[in-house]
């Protein structure tokens, strides 16, 4: 049974022509290989976990590039490398 405080958090990128997608950030220790998204076959990729009540920023890697989430309205703020990371609110 998970504890009352966590959240399960979907998160999706679409690729159909990628080979890998990962996900990478604030919950992980970025790094991209320890959360994979799976494909479907109309090139979504997706990625489930609980997480805690909290803010956390994120990223995806795709076949070797940093991505920002492509949903609409998501949050970003700045990172030391001159690009952006995305936000979550789990509440």
């Amino acid at each position: 049974m998970k504890n009352k405080s966590t959240k399960a958090t979907l998160f999706e990128f679409y690729a159909p022509s990628a080979n890998q997608v990962g996900l990478a950030g604030t919950f992980n220790g970025w790094d991209a290989s320890k959360n994979p998204l799976k494909k479907n076959n109309a090139g979504n990729w997706s990625f489930s976990m609980f997480l805690e009540s909290g803010r956390y920023e994120y990223r995806f890697f795709v076949d070797g590039n940093w991505e920002n989430d492509q949903r609409p309205n998501v949050a970003c703020v700045p990172n030391a490398f001159g690009t952006w990371n995305c936000v979550v609110e789990v509440r």
